[in-house]
């Protein structure tokens, strides 16, 4: 009797220990998910689906390569380089201590129109080496400052640019602070060609970043003057020059949009830009640039998305035509997909 009653309690044990052990895991509970074991879609690559596939390809992407790069082309761009030109020759030797110096750094240029361009023109000022994306200046603003009064002393984030004598800047960080500040004034035979600066930015932007009630305060009035100035008077969601500029590039070299000319440009017209050379990008070997620029139902002129189009849609063709030839030429017979793992019988041998 012992014996028994022995045997049974260390069998009630080491059930009990197993069944605890099994609620204890961390094993999923089987099921056709969790073994992999659902319906799935299980091809069968023949020659007649690669190559019907390559061409499909290559037939689709082929033709709207051709329609984006003539969509691209027309596209009528004007870019002038004029940051080197802009400097007297005498102080070229010097750029830095020129661009720092007092006075006025008037400059006048003139652009040809090739080709005629419909409006709205769209003059965008464009940055080379410039770093928008340096995780200390991404950083370097106040969001909830932007957005309402009440927080425009939350400016722990906006270092060195924070505060003046103990009074917060609005808008802080090195963002605002570097706003371009160089200005174009156009005209066409001694007319003068209105830039229309109001819809250039994100309405996204005007509505739910920057607030109605955000004025300017204590701004550029810092040791170092970084960029432009802003008229305290009008709050920031107004101040579209800003709230374009805010809006971080991704790349070294971007463009921002200035403003917008609202009358066609006809071809052989000559522009006159008076343009002040104010914005320091000597220090750091970047360049500046003014681009007046039409735009197509595909955006701005960019030539890449064709290219890609048409690159990936040849490469597919010439695939086609190679698999072609090959399964033609020289045949490779195809096994019995009855002998497959998956289309065999799982009871049978």
């Amino acid at each position: 009797m012992s014996s028994n009653t022995a045997s049974s309690s260390a069998g009630a044990a080491g059930s009990g220990d197993s069944s605890a052990a099994r609620k204890n895991s961390k094993r999923p509970k089987y099921s056709k998910f969790t073994q992999q074991e659902l319906p799935a879609c299980k091809p069968i690559l023949t020659p007649g689906w690669v190559i019907s596939t390559f061409l499909i390809v290559s037939v689709i992407f082929i033709p709207l390569g051709v329609i984006s790069l003539f969509a691209s082309q027309d596209v009528v761009e004007i870019v002038d380089r004029y940051d080197t030109e802009c400097i007297p020759t005498p102080a070229r030797t010097n750029k830095i201590a020129y661009i720092q110096g007092d006075g006025d750094k008037v400059c006048t240029r003139e652009l040809k129109v090739t080709k005629r361009m419909k409006h709205p023109v769209y003059v965008y000022y464009q940055l080379e080496n410039f770093y928008q994306n340096h995780r200390r200046y991404v950083k370097s603003r106040s969001d909830s400052q932007l957005r309402s009064p009440k927080y425009e002393n939350q400016i722990s984030a906006c270092k060195p640019e924070d505060d003046v004598g103990g009074q917060p800047i609005v808008p802080c960080g090195l963002i605002a602070w570097s706003l371009f500040n160089d200005t174009y004034a156009l005209s066409r035979n001694n007319v003068s060609l209105d830039v229309n600066k109001k819809g250039i930015a994100w309405k996204s932007d005007k509505e739910h970043k920057f607030g109605n009630k955000v004025f300017p305060k204590n701004f550029q009035k810092g040791n170092i003057t970084g960029g432009a100035t802003l008229d305290p008077r009008i709050p920031l969601s107004e101040q579209e020059d800003l709230i374009v500029w805010m809006r971080t590039a991704a790349l070294p070299t971007f463009r921002k949009l200035y403003g917008k000319i609202e009358s066609d440009l006809e071809m052989g017209d000559i522009i006159h830009v008076k343009l002040n050379n104010n914005y320091n990008t000597y220090s750091f070997n970047g360049k500046k640039k003014l681009v007046l620029s039409t735009t197509s139902w595909l955006g701005g002129k960019n030539d890449f998305l064709g290219i890609a189009y048409l690159t990936v849609g040849g490469i597919c063709f010439f695939l086609a035509l190679a698999f072609t030839i090959m399964y033609l030429v020289k045949p490779r017979r195809l096994g019995d997909p009855s002998y497959l793992s998956w289309n065999r019988n799982p009871g049978g041998r």
